[in-house]
């Protein structure tokens, strides 16, 4: 067996100055964006008067395979990247498998996952635009947490609105946001009109990431000189979270190793899309065959195994543009379950295509499997995962079990984009036996799927 370390780094000099755009190599693009008054094509400066204008174009641009990471970005990303490739080999020891288990560690900063990629970037066209402030929304908190941090280096004022189900389960994220200077509100809030409309059909509901995002779109909307910000769904989030597949790419050629298995948790998109997309380009490109590409899911929000692909709006209270994704309608609330940033009605128009297409895979697990795979994972690799992260724990080892059964030694990467140390509840409702499983009937995805707009 060849001798690998545990840990695999990139020289700063091997570090990538560039972003890759998967746009630019699929052989059908997703379907454009739809305005949600007229459901025609999206005009760009109607983007404009809710995102910033270098990220509208990033957004739309479907031509450069490259495009190139400022260098005052790329300073900033010195700080704490490039992030580690690591060989899980006490993992592999545990469960006699003989495949190869690497994972791309994404929690070495503060906000504790893969979320800063995107948000240091997003915050950099903001000032390089003169705005003044943002407004996001945030499910489990991470992406809340990195913006902030990057608003506050970049110096810029900043409002989050997070789903209030884990703003409860989850106080000291509040804590982390507030230190680096942010405003943080739990919604369904009583502080903009979508949110009371919502607050008056659903009392005391526990909220989603697409009421999230209606609240923050709507504040953006109203206040001076501000945009909203998203931490994943859109080309330009993917964009950005390719620095994570550049690098794990970079670091298994040093080691002459490409993986036969990439697995990514998925909510929204952005974390799977950016470690897959280096990978996925070698076989849109025909370098490269066989490679199997797994999308993992919970079972009580399960967009890609049991949504519809259709136009849906990417918000509850229908203010953003409709976009072609899978989705289970934007009137879908799921449980409150501990799937954090994965709880998002629809999934990347990217991701989704790519699906439809045949080119990924999607699972979709209980929590409390999910957990029992984290708890594992962290007796044997001492990292705590993230329970979003843990949904592709749980199918690496899956994997790694069927390698064992069948004898193939297997290359196998998965994403770890987060830890878990702001999820000790969590952890806690699993280790004493409260944990339960919730998987929607098809009754409840019917009341979702009644909500999709007649495009």
């Amino acid at each position: 067996m060849k001798n690998v370390p545990y840990r695999i780094y990139l020289s700063e000099s091997e570090t990538s100055k560039q972003w890759y755009n998967i746009l630019a190599d699929m052989k059908e693009l997703p379907d454009p964006y739809l305005h949600p008054a007229t459901f025609k094509p999206v005009e760009p400066e109607v983007m404009k008067q809710i995102f910033c204008e270098e990220l509208c174009a990033q957004e739309m641009n479907t031509t450069d395979r490259y495009i190139d990471i400022p260098q005052e970005l790329q300073e900033f990303y010195k700080i704490f990247r490039p992030s580690p490739l690591i060989r899980a080999y006490n993992l592999e020891k545990a469960l006699g498998t003989p495949a190869k288990i690497y994972y791309k560690f994404e929690g070495n900063n503060t906000s504790g996952s893969h979320k800063l990629n995107s948000a240091a970037a997003q915050v950099y066209y903001a000032k390089k635009q003169g705005i003044t402030s943002l407004t996001t929304e945030t499910g489990a908190g991470q992406w809340g947490t990195a913006l902030a941090m990057a608003c506050s280096h970049f110096g810029i004022d900043l409002t989050v609105y997070m789903v209030k189900v884990s703003y409860e389960q989850k106080p000291y994220r509040k804590a982390v946001i507030q230190t680096f200077g942010a405003k943080i509100i739990p919604s369904p809030s009583d502080t903009t009109d979508v949110g009371r409309e919502i607050l008056k059909e659903h009392p005391g509901t526990g909220g989603s990431l697409g009421c999230a995002i209606s609240e923050a779109v709507e504040t953006a909307m109203k206040t001076p000189n501000c945009r909203y910000v998203l931490g994943s769904v859109l080309n330009q989030v993917l964009l950005h979270q390719s620095v994570i597949g550049l690098e794990a790419k970079a670091a298994l050629e040093k080691i002459d190793e490409y993986p036969d298995i990439i697995i990514g948790c998925t909510g929204g998109g952005s974390n799977f899309g950016g470690l897959i997309s280096p990978f996925m380009m070698d076989t849109l490109t025909g370098r490269r065959s066989g490679t199997e590409f797994i999308a993992v899911e919970p079972a009580s929000c399960p967009t890609l195994t049991r949504g519809r692909y259709a136009y849906d709006y990417c918000d509850t209270g229908h203010v953003t543009p409709l976009a072609r994704m899978y989705t289970l309608g934007s009137d879908f609330i799921p449980s409150a379950n501990h799937a954090g940033g994965l709880r998002y009605h629809g999934m990347s128009p990217v991701v989704s295509k790519l699906y439809h297409d045949g080119y990924i895979k999607a699972v979709a697990s209980e929590q409390t499997k999910v957990f029992e795979a984290a708890v594992q994972f962290a007796k044997h690799e001492t990292i705590l995962p993230a329970p979003e992260s843990a949904h592709a724990v749980r199918v690496a080892i899956d994997k790694a079990i069927e390698c064992r059964e069948t004898g193939e030694a297997k290359t196998i990467l998965f994403g770890l984009s987060g830890t878990g140390y702001f999820d000790l509840n969590a952890y806690t409702s699993y280790l004493d036996g409260t944990m339960t499983d919730y998987i929607p009937t098809d009754e409840d995805l019917e009341k979702g799927f009644a909500s999709l707009p007649k495009v």
